[in-house]
């Protein structure tokens, strides 16, 4: 009977897998290492945080992304983008380092049994825990817009299905969203030699400002604090103090998970993108059909105008979604048993990330509406960790072994 399985091994997993290992838990992890990063990104990406925002979190500190890059002879300078592949490679460092040992199993069904769980996986292992932790990542909550349902994959696909765009090069390609992600998607397929384009519904593109030095002056950081989402009393508040956001009313926090820190591209984009793609602002997607070589885009105006474009591929980078619905390894008995957040759909969690279920915690985005934005990003991991190894700690302690 192992005291935790962790199930999932991105910057969340890896980061709860180091804290319990440092704590003498009893341990299994299970999840293929930064699969979301290694799989489902394209290569070329940056990251938008600043390297310093985005460590693992181990115990000692001393695991850190500058740490890595140091031992490697690579850059890690505030203002200066930290590219995906040295990420990724730097979380694979990590749990070299900080985790003792990984399975590369696929989680089937997590179960409830008499104190504890039974977590199967792909190879036909059943598990027994006493606690778990869900830690999926993004790839379970993909968010495609309706209309494009109806299409075929050969048609269209979400910004996370790729790792490799060259396929589209010479092709027509279509990019649905106004953020980070599809604002990059569209650079980096122009640069593939596509024929890109972006259309939002915004009427307007927001770009984040280079960021400010790090050492200026008393008065100007109070004015304008640092922190691990960027500058600003509310940024600051999001990212320093997640345990503040948590006291807040249900239906504020659900508001703020969904609003705060809305769709941007990283200012060192701008120009790479403004020189090769298109965008098409104010349109909303209506509907899409096949049509004669691609796809049919049909569009409205919030003023009620129609138009329509042709398109070989189309690309939802339309983010994710915390949906508990949208996690079927969760057995259905515990899950449609769960507390919910202001009656929505994502788990209701205590000050330690535990669940209405005994023994059941959650990390990374379904706990956003809990914890706040920050959990959305790297930086959120390390309170996560440390709180909710504490609150396995706490709940090992109430149980007989």
């Amino acid at each position: 009977m192992y005291d935790l399985v962790v199930v999932g091994a991105g910057p969340y997993g890896l980061s709860i897998a180091a804290h319990a290992a440092a704590a003498g838990l009893r341990l299994r992890v299970l999840g293929r290492p930064m699969a979301s990063w290694r799989d489902h990104m394209p290569g070329g990406m940056f990251l938008k945080s600043e390297p310093w925002s985005s460590n693992l979190s181990d115990p000692r500190g001393d695991r850190t992304l500058s740490a890595y890059c140091a031992s490697r002879g690579l850059p890690a300078e505030h203002g200066n983008p930290m590219s995906i592949d040295h990420f990724t490679d730097y979380g694979m460092w990590f749990a070299e380092q900080a985790v003792p040992r990984i399975d590369e199993q696929t989680v089937t069904a997590v179960r409830p049994r008499r104190q504890g769980f039974l977590v199967d996986t792909g190879d036909g292992e059943t598990i027994p825990a006493r606690t778990v932790a869900l830690a999926v990542g993004v790839m379970p909550f993909v968010h495609r817009p309706e209309p494009l349902e109806v299409l075929p994959d050969g048609l269209a696909s979400h910004s996370s299905d790729h790792r490799d765009l060259s396929r589209f090069k010479g092709k027509d390609v279509t990019v649905i969203g106004a953020g980070q992600a599809a604002l990059e998607t569209a650079a980096l397929l122009a640069e593939e030699g596509a024929t890109a384009r972006v259309i939002a519904r915004a009427d307007r593109l927001n770009w984040n400002t280079r960021p400010q030095p790090l050492d200026r002056s008393v008065l100007r950081s109070l004015r304008d604090p640092h922190c691990g989402l960027g500058t600003g009393w509310p940024s600051w508040v999001w990212s320093e103090v997640p345990w503040a956001v948590r006291r807040l009313p249900a239906a504020t926090r659900v508001r703020i998970a969904a609003t705060a820190l809305g769709p941007a591209g990283a200012w060192w984009l701008r120009d790479r993108f403004e020189s090769g793609v298109p965008v098409l602002l104010g349109h909303r997607l209506r509907a899409a059909s096949p049509a004669a070589g691609g796809v049919r885009l049909d569009l409205a105006t919030p003023a009620g105008a129609r138009t329509a474009i042709e398109t070989e591929h189309v690309v939802a980078a339309t983010g994710f979604v915390p949906d508990l619905a949208r996690l079927p390894l969760l057995d259905r008995t515990v899950s449609d048993g769960l507390s919910r957040v202001g009656g929505g759909r994502a788990p209701r969690l205590n000050s330690r990330f535990e669940s209405s279920h005994p023994g059941l915690f959650f990390a990374g985005l379904l706990t956003a509406p809990s914890f706040g934005p920050s959990m959305r990003f790297v930086y959120g991991a390390g309170f996560t960790a440390d709180r909710l190894i504490r609150g396995v700690q706490r709940r090992l302690a109430r149980r007989p072994h």
